[in-house]
């Protein structure tokens, strides 16, 4: 058994280590959620245990470290960051993580180096919707699909858990999202090569040996010296180039100008039309406006044909350039590519670099031949029939016209139309030729009823007898000449000077009227009847013979009449 003196000494050495415990631990500043320094003190095969300074070491899964190799250089007694969780769990332990310090720590060294744009080492480690994963010094960021390299890539799998360089390209500190892209640092890096390279070449220099790398509709793309170069389409020459493949190759060298240097983007445009003279310099001494030359058919469009008139220099001939008779014809339809022909110049534009042309004026032209038809008998072959005219064809011309319907016949009625019928061959007078037009008459072949006026010396003012043609029931209609070509309408009130009589169904067709012309306008083919005005004419004239006897006897009105009726008619006897 234990003295006393035993028990008093071991009571006093648990005072004095508790003492040096309490006084150890008050030494200790812990505070949660922060980083703190820690000791290896043991690994094993599940977890590394660590001396953090607190009541108890404390435990991290080994998996937290198996992510770069740390794991593989850590060992007994190394100093390393974790992430203090809380210092005394429900179970009295300590709650640290390596893996949370390590994104922490990433994260605070993230938000510097996006403002620098310092480039960081990362591992690929997944591919997700739209891109791909990568750890990034312990913090997974999001790397899109078109970041990952300057050029589509089919396959990533030399990339996958394999150090690479990134650039952080955007942070949102709100959701702990962090953006990287391998192909900046791949930009980056060859753009200092290009401004390296870009010391060496300035504007106006002669490349002799530009190697063409691509071709496409537009342009050539070239190596020049490492550099990448473009030569467009409008840039390969003078005149007009239809693909740039059709000049070039894949590897060939070609000689070029340097024509511009874009100092921000580093782009580079090159030039071979920029080694010769511009053709259209001297064009105006060359070629005259409304002289004839002569070229070769290089492109058929819906819209025209280009032509070559020299190295360098095309011209267009317009669809309305092209025929005569039709403004709007098939270009493919009159010219084919490659052939040579005669043309016209109508207009040089130098400044614009546009050369309008004319193939038909090197044809004869049937516009001057019928310029002397107007007013003669043509034939027509009807092409069209629409609702108020008929198109037709001159068969010996071919040129076009319109005869409308008012000029079928006098009568002008649209129901003349249903008379022709398409591919019909009439004749007809060519009344009018304007701006490449014509206008067609039928009835000008046939003589103008209207001329009966001229004929009997009829005017405004003079009595003419008619005869009714048709009952309407505004009025009648009523024939001039003895051929029924002359029909004029007499309203319902023009019939008579009492309403009573002016009734049109108490006429019938045949019966005479005397009617007095009270409008004629032959321009205008207007013409106007009268009854009325007729009846209250021979009623003044009957006054005037016979009224002053009459009113002295006491006669009537009516008597005058009659008896100067009477005595008509016994001199007709």
């Amino acid at each position: 058994m234990a003295t006393e003196q035993e028990i008093k000494k071991m009571s006093s050495l648990h005072k004095e280590f508790q003492n040096l415990l309490e006084k150890d631990f008050k030494d200790r500043t812990l505070k949660e959620n922060e980083i703190i320094k820690a000791t290896v003190t043991e690994i094993t095969k599940n977890f590394i245990v660590v001396d953090c300074k607190a009541k108890m070491e404390g435990m991290i899964p080994i998996e937290e470290f198996k992510n770069d190799d740390e794991l593989a250089k850590l060992k007994v007694g190394s100093q390393i960051d974790v992430y203090l969780e809380r210092i005394e769990s429900f179970k009295g332990e300590i709650v640290i993580s390596r893996d949370k310090a390590r994104k922490m720590k990433a994260w605070k060294k993230m938000e510097k180096v996006f403002e620098t744009q310092e480039e960081m080492t990362g591992y690929i480690t997944g591919k997700i919707k739209g891109g791909f994963i990568a750890n990034v010094e312990g913090l997974p960021c999001f790397m899109p699909s078109s970041q990952i390299d300057v050029r589509p890539l089919k396959k990533i799998d030399h990339l996958m858990n394999t150090p690479v360089k990134v650039i952080a390209t955007r942070i949102d500190k709100n959701r702990g999202n962090v953006c990287v892209s391998r192909r900046a640092v791949i930009e980056k890096s060859k753009n200092a090569e290009i401004v390296e390279a870009l010391k060496n070449i300035k504007e106006g220099d002669i490349v002799e040996n530009a190697i063409v790398k691509a071709t496409t509709d537009w342009g050539i793309f070239l190596d020049i010296n490492g550099i990448d170069a473009l030569l467009h389409v409008s840039d390969l020459s003078h005149g007009r180039v239809k693909k740039p493949a059709d000049l070039v190759s894949i590897g060939q060298k070609i000689r070029v100008k340097i024509t511009k240097i874009d100092e921000k983007t580093n782009r580079v445009s090159a030039s071979v039309k920029a080694l010769t003279e511009d053709p259209y310099e001297s064009i105006e001494q060359k070629y005259k406006v409304g002289e004839f030359y002569k070229g070769t058919v290089t492109k058929i469009m819906d819209y025209g044909c280009f032509v070559k008139i020299e190295d360098g220099i095309e011209g267009l001939i317009h669809n309305s350039e092209l025929d005569w008779t039709n403004r709007n014809i098939n270009p493919g339809k009159v010219l084919s590519v490659s052939q040579k022909i005669k043309f016209k110049i109508v207009n040089i534009e130098k400044a614009s670099k546009r050369i309008s042309l004319s193939y038909k004026a090197t044809l004869e032209n049937p516009w001057e031949k019928i310029k002397n038809q107007i007013d003669k008998v043509n034939k027509i072959k009807i092409k069209n029939i629409t609702d108020k005219a008929i198109f037709g064809e001159l068969t010996d011309s071919k040129l076009s016209g319109m005869l409308h319907y008012k000029e079928i016949s006098y009568q002008e009625n649209i129901d003349d139309l249903k008379k022709f019928k398409k591919n019909d061959i009439i004749e007809v007078k060519i009344i009018e030729i304007k701006d490449e037009k014509i206008r067609f008459s039928k009835r000008a072949l046939e003589r103008d009823p209207l001329d009966w006026f001229k004929d009997n010396k009829k005017k405004v003012g003079s009595i003419i007898t008619t005869r009714v043609h048709e009952v309407l029931k505004t009025g009648l209609k009523v024939s001039i000449d003895k051929d029924k070509k002359l029909i004029v309408t007499i309203k319902k009130s023009d019939l008579a000077k009492d309403s009573a009589d002016a009734r049109p169904e108490v006429f019938s067709q045949g019966n005479a009227l005397d009617a007095k012309i009270t409008e004629l306008d032959l321009q205008n083919r207007r013409v106007k009847l009268s009854v009325k005005a007729a009846q209250i004419d021979e009623e003044k004239s009957l006054i005037a013979k016979f009224g002053e006897g009459a009113t002295k006897s006491g006669a009537t009105l009516k008597g005058i009449f009659e008896k100067a009726i009477g005595k008509k008619a016994k001199k007709e006897k």
